[in-house]
């Protein structure tokens, strides 16, 4: 491989506000067949996520070895819904009439347990996981296509799927530990997340990333020094990738969140143990997000001490399109236009 591109996502500035979502959702998954797809998706944590129970799906591998994995339903990912518009707009009920989902009710969606959370109150929390494809250094789903139709760029390392090869076998949802690849019914292929390829070409940072209003995403390639990405994951290791015993070698990077204090049973702040429970976010980010955490508090102190800290002017991201590594053209001048 040449060079990595990579994306590192700040999970204590995300809203939850799918404004991601629906940037990639207009420019990429308009077509027929693309209904239920959601390349990016932002989930709460702990949840169940999408497709269902993602997390206990295999795939991936163990010790250099392929481990067997399950293939998603539509029905898991959450078929898209439809809904009686037309009664509710023009039928005879008028404003009587409400908003609900025409035939079989749905029993789960992209969203499905959306702010649910864990714990007790006073002490629940929550926080929203991003995910898109992680264009693995070592993707499982490259390994699993007996087609060759899975390609990594030699170039950025965008993984792709060469929708001219494929034939549908789906081996590649088998064995993305992810799952994050979806079938085409229509088209009888699989499609994903392409990083924006056709954006990045002309210098432009992903949809995703731009259209984010709380600067959660920093993009750019993991051997460029003075870029945000390197800094974060190689300088600092405040960005921890998600599920790395899955051994695919994500290029999409994590900062832990750092919720409140808890409160002890007289309503006094407690900062004895993290309102998170480290033991939940090791079984997300390994190991290493304990150290992670640990600098990010140390920086933060320094910051409230009147100190400097590049770390959190870097997190901060002051100058919004510093964030994107030199992909930082404007959209409305590049010469590629989806139609």
């Amino acid at each position: 491989m040449g060079r990595q591109l990579a994306m590192v996502m700040d999970l204590n500035k995300c809203i939850g506000c799918q404004t991601c979502t629906i940037a990639c959702k207009r420019l990429w998954t308009r077509d027929e067949g693309m209904e239920y797809m959601w390349w990016n998706t932002v989930n709460t944590q702990p949840g169940r996520g999408t497709p269902r129970d993602w997390e206990q799906s295999g795939g991936g591998f163990r010790k250099g070895v392929p481990k067997p994995g399950a293939l998603p339903t539509r029905r898991e990912f959450g078929d898209a819904w439809e809904y009686n518009h037309d009664e509710v707009f023009f039928g005879e009920k008028g404003p009587k009439a409400h908003l609900q989902v025409k035939g079989e009710k749905p029993d789960w969606g992209p969203n499905w347990d959306e702010d649910q959370g864990d714990g007790d109150y006073p002490n629940s929390y929550y926080f929203y996981l991003p995910r898109i494809c992680n264009h693995c250094t070592h993707p499982a789903c490259l390994e699993a296509c007996p087609r060759k139709a899975i390609e990594k760029n030699a170039e950025n390392g965008i993984v792709t799927v060469n929708e001219d090869r494929c034939r549908g076998y789906r081996f590649c949802m088998e064995a993305c530990p992810y799952k994050k690849i979806y079938f085409n019914e229509t088209k009888k292929v699989s499609q994903k997340c392409i990083f924006c390829f056709p954006r990045i070409e002309q210098g432009v940072a992903n949809a995703c990333a731009r259209q984010c209003p709380g600067r959660v995403r920093f993009v750019g390639y993991r051997d460029d020094e003075n870029a945000p990405i390197y800094k974060l994951v190689e300088k600092w290791k405040v960005a921890v990738p998600l599920h790395p015993e899955y051994e695919t070698e994500p290029n999409v990077f994590y900062v832990p969140p750092i919720a409140p204090p808890r409160y002890d049973e007289n309503g006094d702040i407690d900062e004895s143990s993290p309102r998170i429970p480290e033991e939940y976010l090791v079984s997300l980010f390994g190991p290493p997000v304990i150290e992670a955490l640990a600098t990010l508090h140390d920086e933060m102190a320094k910051a409230r001490d009147g100190q400097k800290s590049e770390l959190m002017d870097l997190l901060i991201a002051y100058k919004w399109k510093e964030m994107f590594g030199g992909f930082d053209k404007d959209p409305a001048t590049i010469e590629w236009v989806k139609s």
